[in-house]
């Protein structure tokens, strides 16, 4: 699949900045979000956090259906649908606003984890999701895609033993398939998408997002 670029904003280029973290579940994304958030607050700039799916009044109610053990019967073109639904409202109320108002905009999950998941654990196909989700967001893509890698199996180990969601319960074979799927999105987008590894620690982590964001702001 080609990498047709980085869309941004279509008109008015803002002087905002689009960050997203990416990885398999209990890869430790939302504590780099944290992280980064602080450090931004710090050098006084203004900061959005979202998530996804989420982020929004209506985001929400479809997050409770997407993650709803109840909802086991999903068919995968169901989900990958509601996924582009989520985010087409969470670009139009939260991050393409903010993006113009100059603000730095982190999100917890992005278009990335759609091709990860629907596209190919899913057996969607990359092009067919790439292009629902480029459709339901005028193309805007992040500025930098930080990708957690860690084996699935660790991260599995990392995430609660009780009150997984439905995407957490999924077999060892369909998180296998998003941890190669993220892989090969890493060498796909590589202009975009910067693989971190996991495994370290933290801070040291964080150390490595803090060097790239710089080359950014």
């Amino acid at each position: 699949m080609r990498d047709r670029g980085n869309p941004r904003i279509p008109s008015g280029h803002s002087r905002g900045l689009f960050i997203s973290f990416e990885g398999v579940d209990g890869s430790g994304k939302t504590t780099q979000v944290n992280m980064l958030r602080e450090y931004c607050e710090k050098k006084g700039l203004e900061v959005v956090v979202t998530q996804e799916p989420g982020g929004t009044r209506i985001g929400e109610v479809i997050r409770d259906l997407l993650l709803s053990t109840d909802s086991k019967d999903m068919h995968p073109l169901t989900e990958a649908l509601l996924y582009a639904a989520d985010r087409a409202q969470h670009v139009e109320e939260v991050i393409r606003p903010a993006l113009l108002q100059g603000k730095v905009v982190i999100s917890d999950r992005y278009i990335d984890s759609s091709l990860a998941y629907q596209g190919v654990a899913r057996g969607l196909g990359l092009e067919g999701v790439r292009n629902l989700n480029e459709w339901a967001t005028g193309g805007l893509y992040p500025d930098i895609t930080f990708l957690i890698e860690i084996p699935y199996e660790e991260g599995l180990k990392r995430l609660p033993k009780e009150g997984k969601d439905r995407l957490e319960l999924q077999s060892r074979t369909f998180h296998y398939k998003v941890q190669e799927a993220y892989l090969t999105l890493g060498k796909l987008f590589s202009k975009r998408i910067v693989v971190i590894n996991g495994s370290q620690t933290p801070g040291i982590i964080h150390r490595e997002v803090i060097q790239e964001v710089e080359q950014h702001l």
